[in-house]
C-alpha cells in the first residue's frame, strides 16, 4: 500500500492499469484527449504489480481494481467515477487544481 501511495503522489495524474484492459485504455485515452500526460503504471508489467493490485483492491473495495485513478495524490476511483466527474463538468477543474492542465 505504501508503494501505491508513493507512486500516486509523484505526479498530478496517476493511472494504475492493466495493459489488456479496455476500460483502462478508455481512461488513458480520455486524459490524453484532454491534454493531460498521466503517469501510467501497468500492473501486469511490474514485478510488484500483484501486490499493488491487492492494495488497490483494498482501497477501492472492488476487484479488479483497475483502472485506479489518482489526481493530486487523491484516489478518484475507477472508470465510473472519472466519467461521472467528466460528464458533470468537474474533471477539468479538478485537473487544473492538481496542476495537470494549465489552460
Amino acid at each position: 500500500m505504501d508503494r501505491v501511495r508513493r507512486l500516486a503522489s509523484q505526479r498530478a495524474v496517476v493511472v494504475f492499469s492493466l495493459s489488456s484492459c479496455c476500460m483502462c485504455h478508455t481512461i488513458k485515452r480520455l486524459f490524453c484527449e484532454l491534454g493531460v500526460n498521466p503517469a501510467v503504471h501497468e500492473l501486469d508489467e511490474d514485478p510488484k504489480g500483484k501486490d499493488m493490485e491487492r492494495a488497490l483492491a483494498n482501497m477501492l473495495g472492488r476487484s479488479p481494481p483497475v483502472p485506479a485513478v489518482f489526481i493530486g495524490g487523491n484516489l478518484v476511483g475507477p472508470t465510473d467515477e472519472v466519467m461521472a466527474l467528466h460528464l458533470g463538468g468537474k474533471l477539468v477543474p479538478l485537473l487544473r487544481n492538481a496542476g495537470a492542465l494549465w489552460l
